[in-house]
């Protein structure tokens, strides 16, 4: 079966299994039921109906629609980057999606064990499908010593559209990642012959701490990991002109500029929060700590600059990744600060304040970047993973209404801290 009979067929059911059908219709009612319930309380502070009202203080006033500063009324986002997790982490985050105005996600794979083979990208979409029935899911797989030709030419055949690289140890569950990009050519020349895009995670592992360093060109850090990678980007677009390529949450100037300087094939994700971003901020905050980390002033305001310039080379990729608030705070079991930042709850919020501070926050400008280039770069229209008009639902923005980040979604151990906890932020509602 292929991505898009996954994407718009319903799975048959028995006629002559009426309490299969019945159990399968009550699952299907639970799961909208507790979606409803999590969009209710992102919408209310994070409080769920039934909380203790007792222990709750003076409730903020809700301005009503009317009293907006600014509106702006857009097609639904796509999210180009997104973690999702699995297990109770998947089950927690993935209903959040669609309150952050996105209606397609394209879903990384490093999971444990990571998705490698077609029939489990497309097993982990129908799992994610039933939690949000109305939301597009785009499987990638990971790159890795198992993946050929062979896989790839199967994976154009059931319509997955992405392979992501990970430098091995550089990230979350990156073990089983890539040390040489030679070795993967003949894999690229499929994925080029194939058209399948390259995702990269665009950093050089650092330079191991019991090695001497002291030359400029050895000497790697988290600081200057992009940068050191951004001649392995132009060296596999120079052998692979055709090759779709995207340099994955680019946080530098450099990185700008060198998506810039590839051809039409190659493009770069900007994420939400390295619009907001500095090494100061996540220097003493775990909840912004992710990877790559965020760079300079100059570098937040050249991704601002990009992200609102109208260039279809850049749109929206969110990294949005979730870790529970104890594992945030370093007290997992290796006593690691992990590295992810969860904006997805409210991703195109986040994205029209930031272009606001530069006065950039209209409906040209946010189509471009939340909705349309992304959309144009994976063809997803042309190859019909998308129909046109399908879903004719709206979102609208609104600005100065007062909400507030909820200061976590989910609860116990589980609980996910959001982007800027409990600040202001844009409201955003769907419009049928």
């Amino acid at each position: 079966m292929t991505l898009k009979d996954h994407l718009h067929l319903r799975g048959s059911h028995h006629h002559d299994d009426d309490s299969k059908e019945s159990k399968e219709s009550k699952e299907s009612q639970d799961s909208e039921s507790a979606a409803k319930k999590l969009f209710r309380r992102l919408k209310s502070g994070g409080r769920s109906s039934d909380e203790d009202s007792e222990t709750e203080e003076v409730p903020p006033r809700h301005r009503s629609d009317s009293e907006a500063e600014v509106v702006i009324e857009l097609p639904p986002a796509a999210d180009f980057h997104v973690h999702l997790r699995d297990g109770s982490m998947m089950e927690t985050v993935t209903p959040t999606i669609e309150n952050g105005g996105v209606n397609l996600v394209y879903v990384m794979p490093n999971l444990v064990p990571p998705v490698t083979d077609p029939a489990a990208a497309l097993s982990y979409m129908s799992k994610l499908k039933s939690l949000s029935p109305t939301t597009t899911f785009l499987p990638t797989l990971y790159l890795h010593p198992s993946i050929t030709p062979t896989t790839i030419a199967e994976a154009a055949a059931s319509g997955i559209v992405g392979v992501k690289s990970y430098p091995r140890g550089l990230t979350t569950n990156s073990d089983s990642g890539v040390l040489s990009y030679e070795s993967f050519y003949p894999v690229f020349q499929a994925m080029s012959d194939h058209d399948i895009v390259l995702n990269l995670h665009g950093e050089c592992p650092s330079t191991p701490a019991e090695e001497v360093g002291g030359k400029e060109d050895e000497d790697i850090t988290i600081l200057n990991a992009e940068a050191k990678f951004l001649p392995t980007l132009l060296s596999i677009h120079h052998k692979f002109p055709n090759l779709r390529i995207v340099l994955e949450h680019c946080t530098t100037a450099a990185a700008v500029e060198a998506v810039r300087a590839c051809g039409p094939t190659v493009a770069g994700t900007i994420t939400a929060h390295h619009l907001f971003l500095t090494i100061d901020n996540w220097a003493d905050d775990p909840f912004c700590f992710c990877k790559p980390v965020a760079k300079l002033p100059t570098d937040r305001a050249a991704l601002l600059a990009a992200a609102t310039s109208g260039d279809s080379k850049f749109f929206l990729g969110t990294d949005s990744a979730p870790h529970p608030k104890f594992a945030k705070q370093g007290r997992s079991g290796n006593n690691k600060t992990v590295a992810g930042v969860f904006t997805q709850p409210y991703a195109v919020q986040l994205v029209a304040e930031a272009f606001d501070k530069v006065g950039k926050a209209d409906k040209e400008t946010l189509e471009g970047f939340c909705c349309t280039f992304g959309r144009d770069f994976y063809k997803v229209k042309e190859k019909g993973i998308e129909v046109e008009g399908k879903d004719k639902r709206r979102i609208v923005l609104m600005k100065g209404l007062g909400e507030k980040a909820v200061k976590e979604v989910g609860s116990g151990d589980g609980a996910v801290v959001p982007f800027r906890a409990g600040e202001e932020v844009w409201s955003l509602k769907w419009k049928e």
